[in-house]
């Protein structure tokens, strides 16, 4: 018996995250294995991840469990983990839309899918929230393309352009698009916008928390008031918003707004939930760009663009801006989303076999 076993594994940037891409016949089937492996394959617990193939950082922390669907409406599945650096803890109760960015590559890199001329549309089922998106891939000569002129911020250079389509993304977690029921609630004393358009947000006025909205993240990382005001409300925004308690959970993301600094319609720093992103997350920012059309919400209120049922929002963050397509349907107060669309990037890294210690599976 070896002591160690190896895995087959690729390692992609997917946005502006990287992590471990899997086929899910290649892990244990039961979920307490599984997480083992992960976490052994991560380095994980240890804040540097010294031992394993983790950044140390909840988004270079990240795995994608990816097989060919048996749904008639999907080519492959997708199911997200987020696996902590600082606890044994493998979450998967959140999608991750920058992960997301490389299935499509993956999918057609490993065969679950064949090219099909220029581009390549790849149908994945997100397992996560229970949804559809479309991939466009660069595929000229039958094989994935990742050099273009595309240039998304959080990434240096330029890469080829992979577009994403969400279908029905709107309450795939929470159940509705404004889970509370209301445009504004307020929690802690703070007028929030809770909402839900592919991932749950909790959107509030920086000012009203004592910040400008413009800090870096480790400058609010530091404010230890704020970071215990904002978590008090994230754990007062979990039972509203139909998520239980969410003290152990990922979600809701918590996000602080202020009037756009570069142009765009909005500037952000979210929380992720307890470390704030150096960017801001692709199903975050569709969920802030629905904010802003919405009527009487904190994020229109600071935004305020001109309400428009097609709009490109670009939302800026702490390391540029998150360009974000919206078709949305006004029926007097409410809002439907149609149509959400956006431009990511992707990277293969590398490819082989991640080795864990013999014992964390031993069945296999």
């Amino acid at each position: 018996m070896t002591s160690q076993l190896a895995i087959r594994c690729s390692v992609f940037r997917g946005g502006t995250s990287k992590g471990l891409y899997f086929h899910f016949g290649d892990l244990p089937s039961d979920k307490e294995t599984r997480d083992a492996v992960l976490l052994a394959a991560m380095g994980s617990p240890d804040v540097r991840e010294i031992d394993g193939m983790g950044g140390g950082h909840p988004l270079t922390s990240k795995v994608a469990m990816v097989r060919t669907s048996e749904r008639e409406d999907a080519d492959v599945d997708y199911l997200f983990l987020q696996v902590w650096p600082d606890r044994a803890e493998v979450s998967d109760n959140q999608n991750c839309g920058n992960l997301l960015a490389a299935v499509g590559p993956f999918a057609i890199e490993e065969g679950l899918i064949s090219s099909t001329g220029a581009t390549t549309n790849v149908r994945i089922w997100m397992e996560n929230t229970r949804s559809l998106a479309v991939a466009t891939v660069q595929t000229p000569l039958g094989r994935v393309l990742y050099e273009g002129d595309a240039h998304i911020d959080g990434v240096p250079g330029t890469h080829a352009p992979i577009n994403i389509e969400f279908l029905d993304v709107a309450g795939s977690t929470c159940g509705s698009l404004l889970p509370t029921g209301n445009v504004v609630d307020v929690i802690d004393g703070i007028r929030v916008t809770c909402i839900d358009n592919g991932m749950p947000v909790v959107c509030m006025a920086a000012e009203e928390v004592g910040l400008s909205g413009y800090e870096d993240p480790p400058t609010i990382e530091s404010n230890q008031s704020v970071c215990e005001l904002v978590e008090r409300i994230r754990l007062a925004a979990g039972p509203m918003m139909n998520l239980g308690d969410v003290t152990s959970a990922t979600v809701p993301k918590m996000c602080l707004l202020a009037k756009s600094q570069h142009g765009g319609a909005i500037s952000t720093r979210t929380f992720i939930p307890k470390r704030v992103h150096d960017s801001i997350g692709v199903f975050g920012a569709l969920s802030v760009a629905t904010a802003c059309l919405l009527p009487g919400s904190v994020a229109s209120d600071i935004a305020g663009i001109a309400f428009s049922e097609h709009a490109v929002l670009d939302i800026e963050h702490p390391s540029g801006y998150f360009s974000v397509t919206l078709d949305v349907r006004y029926d007097g107060d409410a809002v439907a989303v149609e149509h959400a669309a956006l431009v990511r990037t992707a990277r293969l890294l590398m490819r082989g076999d991640v080795f864990v210690p013999s014992a964390v599976w031993p069945d296999r």
